[in-house]
């Protein structure tokens, strides 16, 4: 990463594929093979622990020029938009921030975390390759036994296309804002080697002001035998450049165009690089007994400037990692047990410099500098017991120990607002387990349902970047228990029903309140309701819903000096909307033809702790039409916003304003895309 510009040159396994896709109506009534509940593949029906899956199709035919609209098609999912490839996630949660909404979602790329536990980026998902994925995976909710820290509120699960399976092609798109999309797959079946190289770029000059992006990722990958042993080696690495624009602020500032376009940080940028490589290891061994070994190492490099702060402070960042996934199965008579064990070590750093003058309690100069050399060590057992033809189980436990050695290379002491802590170590444990069960009550209904323990590590910036008065001691693993209950209905060969209710505590929630102080002791509560509907109206129409209804509240008190964050236990957390809908009518008269029409609404809700703000929300609809002329060309177009709304991706009340994010006008792209 050069640093001469300034800057460095983020339930349903259950959730129908086939509903999300505009694309082969062959895929309709397939059954779908989920592979993150137990890494090794089950049909999404039998899952007990419910895992929303996006198939190859519905990337290719949704042409996302953001994740956000891929993933908010699932039920419980809300990733608000930021510029460029930022983005904050919420999946059963508000929208969380900073530390929490780094590591309160568990990134992966082939069951393998995308960055090491305590060094999470909220903004994770622009490391996905997710244009040229096979499929994505979303388990809303604690993560099972098999995966570890920050699978607080729920995890996303990349997956690299199959060589044996993908056909090579190439896209390119063009559209409003001066955005480019171009994308190309080159696979090459085998008997003995399939391998694969793909690529995907992404450039757009930003509908605001200085706020372009330019976004490059390669993934390689080959699989193949060795003797009795079944190999997969994947490597990638994905660049990010990107100027940013910040809030508009005032009262419905968005509904402004001309404001809502100009842009208060134009110096203000995010770059960044990112690398991995895994080699999966999969055999058999004895009686019914099968293993897997997945070795694999990371890097990663972020230069960002904090334009949010008066400090406008260069950040500089990254990590490397080496790890180890291992576990063995056996099936017997009626079920499956699992064995485990995840190494990772992780070398990390982080400096902070400002350049500008000293503004208030912001001073010139280094504010930190420091290295953490990080150790996550777990265990796990998980087991299915068929118990009848129609009941199954599953019980799981992990125990996992994170250890983070701190070097400050500053004076420890403190410099302004900054508290600069001396050298120090720092471990902690937790232990999360969780049991489901799935009872078929015929071929057509089935009812499911699961507890669980979720939990995560602190994040090494909450430990060590800390302010004056914050203490470091008092901070806990965060844990979240969970509890719900399911339903599902199976109509005709590919129409379905499912229905699932969910209450959640969460505990030792880290924050810094608008004091500046750490809370290490919040609270908060999360229940609601998430339906999936997905029904072929015709042979050449279909319809698919997905709904939500949540409420995320506070479960303490907490006085501060600002009256607008004041907490009130029982009260709404800011940007939580009760509501969530997504809705599509897929047309698809014959093979040459296809079409879809979306609407997509987020419901009103809180922008301050006190609940004396708020955002009344906004309803956006989308057209995307395709036509293959012939068996390797098609033509393709899509209008976003089609009634170009004015609204908010993201609206906040903070420092006595109202501000936005202010949502993308009307927005047009056509492209073609040729199979090889």
């Amino acid at each position: 990463m050069s640093a001469a510009r300034g800057r460095a040159g983020n339930w349903r396994g259950l959730l129908l594929a086939g509903a999300v896709w505009l694309g082969a109506s062959a895929a309709w009534g397939q059954d779908v093979v989920t592979v993150t509940g137990d890494r090794r593949g089950e049909a999404r029906d039998a899952a007990i622990i419910p895992a929303a899956v996006i198939d190859a199709a519905a990337i290719q035919s949704v042409g996302a020029q953001h994740v956000s609209e891929l993933l908010n098609r699932t039920a419980g999912v809300n990733i608000n938009r930021g510029n460029g490839a930022e983005h904050l996630t919420a999946i059963r949660s508000p929208v969380l921030t900073g530390g929490a909404g780094a590591g309160s979602f568990l990134y992966l790329e082939d069951g393998v975390p995308l960055r090491a536990a305590g060094f999470a980026n909220v903004n994770g998902l622009f490391e996905a390759l997710t244009g040229v994925a096979g499929g994505i995976e979303v388990v809303r909710g604690p993560g099972s036994a098999l995966h570890g820290s920050n699978a607080l509120h729920g995890l996303i699960n990349i997956l690299t296309p199959d060589p044996a399976i993908t056909p090579s092609h190439a896209e390119l798109e063009l559209g409003s804002f001066g955005r480019a999309r171009a994308s190309g797959v080159l696979a090459r079946p085998g008997d003995g080697v399939s391998a694969l190289l793909a690529v995907e770029t992404q450039h757009e000059d930003g509908w605001r002001e200085d706020a372009g992006l330019d976004r490059v990722g390669v993934l390689a990958r080959a699989d193949g035998t060795a003797g009795d042993v079944r190999w997969q080696w994947s490597a990638s690495i994905i660049t990010l450049n990107q100027e940013t624009a910040g809030y508009v602020t005032g009262a419905s500032a968005y509904e402004d165009r001309s404001l809502s376009r100009a842009n208060a940080n134009p110096e203000a940028f995010r770059d960044a690089v990112a690398m991995r490589m895994a080699l999966r290891m999969d055999g058999e061994w004895g009686s019914g007994w099968s293993w897997s070994l997945t070795p694999y190492a990371r890097g990663n490099e972020m230069d960002l400037l904090m334009h949010f702060l008066p400090s406008q402070a260069l950040e500089e960042s990254g990590h490397t990692s080496v790890g180890l996934l291992v576990s063995a199965a056996r099936d017997f008579a009626g079920g499956r047990i699992t064995f485990g064990s995840d190494f990772e070590q992780t070398s990390g750093f982080l400096r902070e410099t400002q350049a500008r003058p000293t503004i208030f309690s912001f001073v010139q100069g280094d504010h930190y500098d420091f290295d953490v050399d990080a150790r996550v060590f777990a265990l796990y057992a998980q087991t299915r017991w068929q118990v009848s033809e129609s009941l199954a189980l599953q019980v799981g436990l992990r125990a996992e120990q994170t250890r983070f050695a701190y070097d400050n290379h500053l004076a420890a002491d403190t410099v302004g607002r900054f508290l600069r802590l001396g050298d120090r170590d720092d471990r902690y444990d937790t232990l999360t387990p969780h049991a489901g069960v799935i009872w078929r009550l015929d071929a057509d209904h089935s009812l499911f349902g699961r507890i669980a323990r979720g939990a995560r590590a602190p994040q090494t910036t909450e430990l060590y970047r800390l302010q004056a008065g914050q203490e470091i001691d008092a901070i806990e693993p965060e844990t979240l228990d969970s509890i719900e209950a399911g339903y599902r209905l199976s109509l005709g060969d590919d129409g379905r029903l499912e229905l699932t209710a969910f209450s959640m505590a969460k505990h030792h929630v880290f924050f810094r309140d608008a004091d500046g102080f750490n809370v290490t002791d919040g609270r908060t509560r999360h229940h609601g309701v998430e339906a999936e509907f997905d029904y072929p109206l015709t042979q050449a129409w279909r319809i698919h819903l997905a709904g939500t209804w949540a409420r995320h509240t506070y479960d303490f008190d907490r006085p501060v000096g600002t009256a607008s964050e004041v907490i009130r236990k029982g009260a709404d957390i800011d940007t939580a909307p009760r509501w969530l809908w997504d809705a599509r009518l897929v047309w698809r008269p014959h093979a040459a033809w296809s079409g879809e029409l979306a609407w997509s609404h987020t419901g009103a809700y809180f922008t301050d702790a006190a609940n004396a703000h708020r955002y009344d929300g906004h309803d956006l609809l989308a057209l995307r039409l395709r036509y293959a002329p012939s068996e390797r060309v098609e033509f393709f177009t899509a209008v976003r916003n089609l009634l170009n709304e004015p609204y908010a991706e993201r609206a906040d009340f903070a420092f006595g304003n109202e501000r936005y994010f202010p949502g993308e006008p009307r927005a047009i792209t056509i492209g073609i895309r040729v199979a090889g």
